[in-house]
């Protein structure tokens, strides 16, 4: 077994690894970081956890971090975990905030509103989008993890950009998610009189995963890749929906779409294609690492739509982690992921 730490241990994101945790047979949670809970109990937060969890959390001591664990997940926010992974040397670290997923630290200051990580730091984080980068994953010592956002527009579009197939200068992504992927602080934006039977989009043209999408997609294609993302805030607790809109570069039949795309997936477990013309519901993904695609082409216009839907705190935060985690050290991709949706 390998010894686990999760610092920022109250958050949704640090909570869903504690759930999924606990069925992976090749890790074992020994520490949880909080800085503003330090011994507490966490069942005193999250009653549901009681006798999961009977340590009380603790505060960060990097230096002895890096002694007594194998493994560190930061489920921090923004401006933490690149303070601190610099100074673990020989622990692998995951880290499920956005410190390291734009290669310049410029950039990430330009949409997150501080200073960025050292360029060493990014230059030996491997972006974690399990699907895509495994070759490289297999022997990171550490990554980055995608957003949210991230992971289901860019699993919904490597097919096609991968095979050159659509122009890259008309991607619009409609992104839908429920107030789960807000976190945990209260705010008005949040509050259930006014997210309750309504829907508001929110950072319009500013959110600050569009650089973080655009970077993955221009590297895959060899060429700058820009897109106009709406995200929307919806009244349900967890799930996101990413319905992407862009034009194909030349005419093609909706059943060699479908077959492209099922041929692209067909070894990864955690990407499902629905039958053509089919498309996914964020319940049907619902408490899984799964990322359902649906594809259909609009003869008419000669657009193509993917409709891609995951759950934000485990295909989108945690599960994912935990997917890399197992790439990172060579074992079974599913282990502990092997989850049904839960449904209704």
């Amino acid at each position: 077994m390998k010894q686990v730490a999760i610092v920022g241990g109250t958050g949704y994101g640090a909570i869903e690894l504690i759930r999924l945790l606990q069925g992976h047979s090749k890790l074992q949670i020994t520490k949880i970081i909080s800085h503003s809970q330090e011994g507490q109990r966490l069942e005193e937060t999250y009653p549901h956890l009681k006798s999961f969890v009977p340590t009380p959390m603790e505060e960060l001591n990097i230096h002895a971090l890096d002694q007594e664990v194998d493994i560190v997940f930061f489920a921090t926010p923004p401006g933490v975990s690149k303070q601190y992974i610099p100074h673990l040397q020989s622990v692998q670290c995951i880290d499920l905030s956005g410190d390291l997923r734009l290669d310049s630290p410029e950039t990430y200051k330009m949409w997150y509103g501080q200073e960025g990580a050292p360029k060493s730091l990014l230059d030996e984080a491997v972006y974690g989008l399990s699907e895509i980068y495994s070759e490289k994953l297999s022997t990171a010592r550490i990554c980055s993890n995608p957003g949210c956002f991230p992971t289901a527009s860019l699993l919904g579009l490597m097919p096609a950009v991968h095979h050159d197939l659509i122009d890259l200068s008309s991607i619009v992504i409609d992104g839908k998610t429920g107030v789960s992927g807000a976190g945990r602080k209260q705010s008005a934006m949040t509050h259930f009189s006014e997210t309750n039977e309504n829907v508001k989009p929110y950072k319009v043209g500013k959110h600050q995963h569009i650089p973080e999408i655009e970077q993955y997609l221009t590297r895959e294609a060899d060429q700058q890749a820009y897109i106009n993302m709406t995200t929307h805030l919806i009244p349900m607790t967890r799930g996101l929906m990413c319905t992407i809109y862009t034009h194909l570069k030349s005419s093609v039949e909706p059943s060699y779409i479908h077959e492209l795309y099922s041929n692209f997936y067909q070894n990864h477990p955690f990407v499902r294609v629905r039958p053509q013309d089919h498309f996914p519901a964020t319940k049907e993904v619902a408490g899984s690492n799964f990322c359902d695609i649906g594809v259909h082409i609009n003869e008419r216009t000669g657009q193509l739509t993917i409709a891609s839907a995951i759950d934000n705190l485990v295909k989108g935060a945690a599960g994912q982690a935990i997917q890399n985690a197992n790439i990172m050290n060579g074992w079974n991709v599913e282990e502990g992921l092997q989850l049904i949706p839960m449904f209704p």
